[in-house]
């Protein structure tokens, strides 16, 4: 079963293109599917049985348990870090408005650091507000070498329903990222996140956004059993991922008061030469902006 956010496996050959679905896959329409997915995987994933609403409420109860015991057992060296980051988001360059303006980031749900540390290695004029669901999480971020309070400020927070505004000033983020976020918060409580980060983030500015698209190699994989809604699954570790349609994000920023910006699929093929295996990964990268302001 593919594990959270694992999305540079150690594969000998990938090859990456971005398409844009002009018509959208509305998660709603069970029998679209997305280019790498037959319409048999695309049944199956769909027709299986679902948790028992007294699981999935536990499921729901210990979350933080969940994902607080996971980077126990991993501790900083489960994810790779992420220095593709600043390649696929030219945002994080492009929003300045002069080469040497000191931009403030909020990256919501940061792990252990693993695009925090690159970022701030990579750019010296970023200061980053981080944080994280887990507290085991922030404790590694400060445990880094690399951790600088001149820098940087790491702080647990359930984006669910903990105040943003206790930790980071009303309108002052200029880039706020969610990368492998949304998809581990139930889908009924993630238009919460994007209201909560909607109060931080500077007017005219963008939210960065990347996860796991309906019909990824890694829901194609989950066992009967696993399923606890449309497009949503539990891990054997307890911890969940949604697989998002660009139509259902589009929605959900849209209702929370983002301006569609880009809404893109990102297909990869990781091709394993040793094991003859091509394994098909979608991915949803996007970008949505709060408006700006009315003169």
């Amino acid at each position: 079963m593919d594990s959270p956010g694992n999305d540079k496996g150690k594969d000998s050959l990938t090859r990456l293109h971005t398409v844009t679905l002009t018509n959208g896959v509305d998660s709603s329409k069970e029998g679209e599917t997305s280019p790498f997915c037959s319409k048999e995987q695309a049944k199956q994933s769909i027709d299986g049985p679902i948790v028992s609403a007294f699981k999935q409420a536990k499921l729901e109860k210990e979350a933080q348990k969940n994902w607080d015991l996971f980077y126990k057992r991993n501790s900083t060296n489960f994810f790779k870090d992420r220095h593709w980051t600043t390649r696929e988001f030219e945002e994080l360059r492009a929003c300045r408005e002069f080469d040497d303006q000191k931009l403030t980031i909020l990256e919501a749900g940061c792990g252990v650091g693993n695009c925090l540390f690159p970022l701030l290695e990579e750019d010296l004029n970023i200061f980053a507000y981080a944080c994280d669901f887990s507290p085991r999480a922030i404790d590694y971020v400060k445990q880094n070498s690399l951790y600088d309070t001149s820098k940087c400020k790491a702080f647990c927070c359930d984006l669910t329903q903990d105040d943003l505004l206790e930790h980071v000033p009303a309108a002052s983020i200029d880039v706020v990222t969610l990368i492998f976020v949304l998809s581990a918060v139930h889908p009924d409580k993630m238009h919460l996140v994007l209201q909560n980060v909607y109060k931080v983030l500077k007017p005219g500015k963008c939210v960065l956004f990347r996860d796991y698209g309906l019909n990824d190699h890694a829901m194609l994989r989950f066992k009967a059993g696993n399923r606890l809604g449309e497009n949503f699954y539990v891990r054997q570790d307890g911890t969940r991922a949604y697989f998002f349609t660009d139509v259902f994000l589009a929605q959900l920023f849209q209702a929370a008061g983002f301006e569609e910006v880009v809404n893109e699929y990102v297909l990869r093929e990781t091709v394993n030469k040793k094991e003859g295996l091509c394994v098909p990964r979608v991915f949803l990268q996007s970008k949505f902006r709060k408006p700006p302001r009315t003169p």
